[in-house]
C-alpha cells in the first residue's frame, strides 16, 4: 500500500488494489487497522463515501471508481495532524 499526504487538500491518498464492487473488503480492514469507527456508509454509481471517527475526529473515506482514487480527508486544518498520525500506522507491517 502506498500513501501520500496533502496539507492543502487536508487529505491522505491511498493507493492499493481496490475493487469498487468489493470496497468493503478493503475499507473494513483499513478502518480496523487505523482504529477508526465506521459511522455511515454511502455509495453511488461510481463512488463510495464513508464517515469514520478516530478519537473524536471525523474523517471521510472516499473512493472514486473512474479515477481509481481512494483518500481520507478532514474538514478542519487543525485535524490534519490526525491524518499525519494515521499515515504512520499505514507504515507498519
Amino acid at each position: 500500500m502506498k500513501w501520500a499526504l496533502d496539507r492543502d487538500s487536508k487529505s491522505l491518498s491511498i493507493s492499493d488494489d481496490i475493487s469498487f464492487d468489493q470496497f468493503e473488503r478493503f475499507a473494513e480492514p483499513l478502518a480496523q487497522a487505523l482504529d477508526c469507527r465506521v459511522i455511515e456508509r454511502h455509495w453511488g454509481a461510481d463512488r463510495h463515501q464513508w464517515l469514520l471517527e478516530f478519537e473524536g475526529t471525523l474523517l471521510q473515506l472516499h473512493y472514486e471508481f473512474y479515477g481509481d482514487i481512494c483518500w481520507l480527508s478532514v474538514e478542519r486544518d487543525d485535524d490534519f495532524e490526525v491524518l499525519e498520525y494515521l499515515a504512520t500506522l499505514l507504515e507498519l507491517p
